[in-house]
């Protein structure tokens, strides 16, 4: 493995990025201020932001709510609409730095598939699990009959991402930030536009954190990157199109069907990743049904309990709105 590079910070302070962009002002709870850039390519649309505004509202999801020691957090929602020739935006705080919990592992996705895509590695390259990166004792999706990784396991590349995209492990996750290293993964999301969000963070207490993450701060995004992350492998440009083909195809075996996809027809493709943890509830993906197309990227600051249902009825008026919006 190579070495991991310390990688104190990527946020330059003082430096905006004046494009043909609208610029959003965001402020995480982890004290940090961000310019959130929405890529040229895309049409804000005002009159889909207010429909969202009013979905949001009409399932409880519209209130600012309690973190605990993160703070007070909202909603951070983002839909692009795929049905034109020219993406079209709306969204209810889009541009909002959330946890985004083990939706994150897309970007950790990203970085490993491009150095494979590089020739680094190959997804059949062994991979031995060492301490202390096998963390989980249960399986996150309990039926998947594949075993909890074990320190000392050997297995490939290709089986872990399999593993933490489709079941969302985290001991796979921990290993292949290390195959990636952070500050690889960090500078490929610096190089899409993506700033203030960056994988700071294993899946690990900071005791057992490598030395330069034990005092970094909580790894953050936002519904905007998360579903310009998503548009990016709908249109093969996310690396390059074999990157962003494998990417889509992890993400359409996703195994967790709780959240989002709960409120579409049950034949509808949903292309995702979810995430929860604490009081965080994610859900990022693409939608394809028959020739309806769109992305939703869904951040809440609500436990897995109390948001399921609500993400779920949320999804079902969202897909409404984009079907009337497609005639």
């Amino acid at each position: 493995m190579r070495n991991v590079k310390i990688r104190f910070t990527k946020i330059n302070y003082g430096i905006l990025w004046w494009m043909e962009v609208i610029l959003l002002f965001s402020a995480s709870s982890a004290g940090f201020c961000q310019f959130v850039t929405v890529p040229s390519y895309y049409t804000v649309d005002k009159t889909l932001s207010d429909s969202l505004a009013s979905i949001v509202k009409s399932v409880g999801l519209d209130s600012t709510f309690n973190c605990g020691a993160d703070g007070m957090e909202t909603i951070s929602l983002a839909v692009i609409d795929l049905s034109g020739k020219r993406p079209v935006l709306g969204g209810v705080h889009y541009g909002e730095f959330i946890y985004p919990a083990s939706v994150y592992k897309i970007y950790v996705t990203m970085e490993v598939l491009k150095e494979i895509s590089n020739g680094d590695y190959y997804l059949t390259t062994p991979y031995v699990v060492r301490f202390p990166n096998a963390v989980d004792v249960t399986r996150q999706i309990p039926w998947d009959p594949r075993p909890v990784l074990q320190v000392g396991d050997t297995v490939t590349i290709g089986y872990l991402l399999d593993l933490m995209v489709t079941r969302s492990d985290n001991s796979a996750a921990n290993c292949l930030i290390d195959v990636a290293r952070r500050d690889s993964i960090n500078k490929t999301i610096d190089g899409y536009g993506w700033y203030g969000s960056e994988v700071t963070r294993k899946f690990l207490s900071r005791e057992n954190e490598d030395p330069a993450y034990k005092n970094a701060r909580g790894t953050n995004t936002c519904a905007l990157h998360a579903a310009d992350f998503m548009y990016r492998v709908y249109t093969d440009q996310l690396v390059n199109p074999w990157v962003s083909r494998k990417m889509k195809a992890l993400l359409g075996m996703q195994l967790d069907t709780t959240k989002l996809l709960e409120g579409m027809p049950h034949n509808t493709m949903f292309y995702h990743k979810t995430g929860w943890w604490s009081t965080w509830t994610n859900d990022v993906g693409i939608v394809e049904y028959g020739d309806l197309k769109y992305i939703i990227s869904c951040f809440t600051p609500v436990t897995e309990q109390e948001a399921d249902p609500m993400m779920k009825e949320l999804s079902k008026k969202v897909f409404a709105l984009m079907e009337s919006m497609d005639k």
